[in-house]
């Protein structure tokens, strides 16, 4: 039995939800644009075993050979044919590779070092979730490259890629739910990328933009490929976070019960490991699964009405479903056979 997901007189949101806003058919798993979202929820199976965490090493180098190599024989120079010099044609790695595939360093103590989740969260993590009878705005802590675009060259850098759907996503979370921006990306780079995926009023909306200047790095470490961590009670202790709460002024406040980051590295939530919804790393190419988003805005929406989040992710952590596919709306469709 479906109901509505966010009703007024459970949220008392006024907003258009346009398009995106939408319902789930089980009998067919689509995804329909145009109606309210039902509380059936697709994209995860139940899962008791909690998710594993990794923790990022050094790769120390290989010992080096008792005997000294030996030398090999002298092989003459080749001489090129210059007027015979075919030109060459865009390198294989395009601009729309995955980011680099080697491991980055581990921060400093400086830099705060790897942090592990407190015995606090994890007990409070393991006990059973509980589903709450009205939904509720949530907070969610959203990245940015990687999860919604991908910067495809580095001679281009405010040159970006969009996940699809992604700018219909932001807007259906900034009218649904709390929404902070938190990236590991200089600062200049991330101002560009909320430019092209919000526009200025939506961005007046976030209640944060945080870039890699607020990551507490030493020096050494922001200018290095280091590996980072969203500590979540960082974003939990900044004042207008704490203001936005909706019963801020009797003591409510966002922990790990209702806040959710949504990002491509799980290392990165590594002190709080059931707050966040991992998503494949999005690298603009066009074989990726293009409905990812669609997903995420179900299991958002699931996890409204979940008393606490926590507990919920370390069960049932956000799994896609292949499958999944997008009915067309009736304009869609006049102008697919149009092009056709």
């Amino acid at each position: 039995m479906t109901q509505k997901l966010l009703t007024t007189a459970s949220l008392s949101i006024r907003r258009s939800l346009g398009v995106y806003t939408s319902r789930f058919v089980a009998s067919s798993s689509h995804y329909v644009p145009g109606k309210l979202p039902s509380n059936t929820m697709t994209g995860y199976t139940t899962s008791t075993a909690p998710a594993p965490v990794a923790i990022p090493g050094l790769t120390l180098a290989a010992q080096s050979a008792d005997v000294a190599p030996k030398k090999k024989p002298y092989v003459p120079p080749r001489i090129r044919n210059r007027r015979s010099k075919t030109p060459s044609g865009p390198r294989e790695e395009d601009a729309r590779q995955v980011r680099a595939s080697s491991p980055p360093k581990v921060p400093s103590d400086e830099s705060g070092g790897v942090p592990n989740p407190t015995p606090q969260y994890m007990a409070q993590a393991h006990l059973e979730p509980h589903r709450l009878e009205q939904p509720r705005r949530i907070l969610i802590v959203m990245d940015l490259n990687g999860t919604l675009l991908h910067r495809p060259n580095k001679r281009r850098p405010f040159h970006f890629v969009e996940r699809p759907h992604a700018k219909a996503f932001m807007s259906y979370c900034l009218d649904t739910f709390h929404v902070a921006i938190w990236s590991s990306a200089r600062p200049d780079n991330v101002s560009k990328m909320v430019d092209q995926l919000l526009t200025p009023e939506q961005r007046e909306r976030c209640l944060l933009v945080w870039g890699r200047d607020t990551f507490g790095l030493c020096q050494a470490d922001y200018d290095a490929r280091v590996q980072v961590y969203k500590r979540l009670t960082s974003v939990w202790s900044d004042p207008r976070i704490m203001g936005a709460h909706p019963a801020a002024q009797t003591g409510g406040k966002w922990d790990q019960t209702n806040t959710i980051l949504v990002d491509d590295s799980l290392e990165k939530a590594r002190s709080e490991p059931f707050n966040i919804l991992q998503i494949p790393e999005f690298s603009g190419l066009s074989t990726e699964m293009p409905n990812v988003l669609p997903q995420v805005h179900d299991y958002l929406n699931n996890l409204a009405h979940e008393a606490d989040i926590s507990r919920f992710v370390r069960q049932s952590p956000f799994k896609l479903d292949p499958a999944y596919t997008l009915e067309q709306t009736p304009a869609k469709e006049k102008a697919s056979a149009k092009a056709e």
